[in-house]
């Protein structure tokens, strides 16, 4: 299966824009925020690359910024443009982001990778997507880059439910080091840190965080949507406590890379 047309099927049938407004789809996207908030500026020009249907990109519009989005799936970029208030300074064209050619170098104060790294199977791909993520950045810009976590994946599914027993699971994991492989059928490619080493090793970039966006959230979803708001700003607050914790990201199905371009 083709990477697109697997793509298309699932964000077809995938209700995205809600699986960041769920109670434990708040912590990522509230963690996200948290860190982009940092580094935000008036007058900022911001770039989402694999917009979705534009929980993020709307959010800063709606903030004044000036937001350009690229999604490759049209189905998302129909709910994206249903969900434009009026008056937000938001666009969005169809794009790849391995090929982002109609966009200048040097464009975006700020831009959002934060989808394209879970759904590219090759190194060469993974690499073309983030050069041009970096070449649309202005020097001294900030970069923000989400990838999928290979061992939460490996606890909550491969061992919790029991996948590995599956011979078709059990070829894609290296019965050695438990590092899973993945393809377009299988949809999400999965990372542990020295595969993000190794790709931000070839560009000019510094690292400024590295967290875990979700951490302990998706091992126990229903506990986190049954908390009431006091309960789970507790939460919260643990959570930011262990989120850039160098012994606990590794468990997060969700990592978020914040680097500058030198």
């Amino acid at each position: 299966m083709e990477t697109l047309q697997a793509l298309t099927q699932y964000y077809g049938s995938y209700d995205e824009d809600h699986r960041l407004c769920s109670r434990r789809g708040m912590v990522e996207y509230l963690t996200t925020m948290r860190y982009i908030d940092k580094f935000l500026q008036p007058g900022m020009r911001i770039l989402e690359i694999g917009a979705a249907t534009g929980r993020y990109s709307h959010a800063l519009a709606r903030r004044g910024y000036q937001v350009d989005a690229v999604e490759l799936i049209q189905h998302n970029i129909d709910i994206f443009n249903t969900l434009t208030q009026t008056g937000e300074n938001v666009t969005i064209r169809q794009g790849n982001a391995k090929d982002l050619s109609f966009i200048g170098d040097e464009t975006y104060d700020i831009t959002l990778l934060l989808g394209p790294m879970y759904h590219l199977f090759t190194v060469e791909d993974q690499l073309q997507a983030l050069k041009e993520a970096i070449r649309v950045t202005k020097k001294g810009g900030i970069l923000f880059v989400a990838y999928c976590g290979n061992d939460a994946t490996m606890v909550q599914y491969c061992f919790g439910r029991g996948m590995l027993k599956e011979d078709k699971y059990r070829k894609l994991v290296d019965p050695v080091t438990f590092k899973a492989a993945s393809d377009p059928a299988e949809l999400f490619e999965l990372y542990r840190k020295e595969d993000i080493d190794a790709l931000i090793s070839r560009f000019n970039v510094q690292r400024l965080h590295y967290i875990g966006t979700d951490m302990a959230t998706n091992y126990m979803r229903p506990v986190i949507d049954e908390m009431d708001d006091e309960f789970f700003a507790l939460y919260l607050k643990y959570h930011f406590t262990i989120c850039e914790r160098a012994d606990m990201v590794g468990t997060s199905h969700h990592i978020l890379d914040v680097l500058r371009k030198e």
